[in-house]
């Protein structure tokens, strides 16, 4: 008759025990610690971190121009900066306190809305884009901007109180804002209400010309109404003629670099005509 088999079992060893025994302890500290941070953050907003400083460390996107005795002064974080960062073209996009409901539209479909968003679509496509806005005595709607610019980050200020009777000023201040900003072959203006593909635009401002004063855009001439029962009369008929002279007009156009640095150069904001 056989004997029972017999089983024998191999005792672990001191060391076996001694590392078990230090990787449930190592896994049980991580455990409590990412409980506490998880605690803390929920419990002291002060410690939650944005996207933008965690991804990028980099400065705000949004800007503050003003005018200076000296010239045009950049105002980020309220430090002066002269330093223009190299882009192949600006956009800015002409925008107003009554149209956040435009902004939102371009962020949720052309328009990244987040600066990380921005900054790879500058590295694509060589384009940096901005809405331009000025400035209001309304404190209300002030305030409203200032919540916008804290989760977008993505504005130019001009030092330009925001009224429809000073577009034309407002779009040369725009000009003028952009080139101190940016080292840029191409400055684009661009209305809030327009779809723009940005990879379109980045191919047709690399394309090479031959001459180095540039615009891009839709030109437009049209008699002057001197009836002061219409709408668009214009006062000053008798200093124009029968008909407007060729002008830039349409809601995007782009001018050359060479073209934005006479504008910069004017003095007392003159308006003058460009002919290329």
């Amino acid at each position: 008759m056989q004997s029972p088999r017999k089983l024998f079992h191999a005792r672990p060893s001191l060391a076996a025990r001694r590392s078990t025994a230090l990787i449930v302890l190592t896994s049980l500290a991580i455990g409590i610690a990412g409980f506490t941070f998880g605690l803390a953050v929920i419990l002291l907003p002060g410690l939650r971190l944005t996207g933008r400083n965690c991804l990028t460390n980099a400065p705000p996107k949004t800007v503050r121009v003003v005018w200076d005795v000296s010239g045009i002064r950049n105002v980020v974080g309220g430090k002066s900066v002269r330093k223009r960062h190299k882009v192949m073209g600006f956009v800015g996009i002409q925008t107003g306190f009554g149209s956040a409901g435009r902004r939102q539209a371009l962020r949720k479909t052309w328009m990244p809305s987040n600066p990380e968003g921005l900054r790879r679509l500058e590295e694509s496509t060589g384009l940096a884009i901005r809405f331009v806005i000025g400035k209001t005595k309304n404190e209300r709607k002030m305030a409203e901007l200032r919540r916008e610019i804290s989760e977008y980050d993505d504005f130019v200020l001009i030092d330009i109180e925001e009224e429809y009777s000073k577009l034309p000023y407002k779009t040369l201040a725009f000009f003028k804002a952009a080139y101190a900003l940016y080292d840029s072959e191409f400055y684009v203006k661009a209305d809030d209400d327009i779809y723009l593909r940005p990879d379109r635009l980045s191919l047709l401002l690399a394309k090479e010309r031959s001459h180095s004063q540039t615009y891009l855009g839709c030109l437009k001439k049209g008699p002057v109404l001197t009836d002061p029962k219409l709408k668009w009369y214009e006062p000053f008929s008798h200093l124009l003629g029968k008909e407007y002279f060729l002008h830039a007009y349409g809601p995007i156009y782009a001018l050359s670099a060479d073209v934005v640095a006479t504008l910069v150069a004017l003095k007392n904001n003159r308006r003058v005509l460009f002919h290329n």
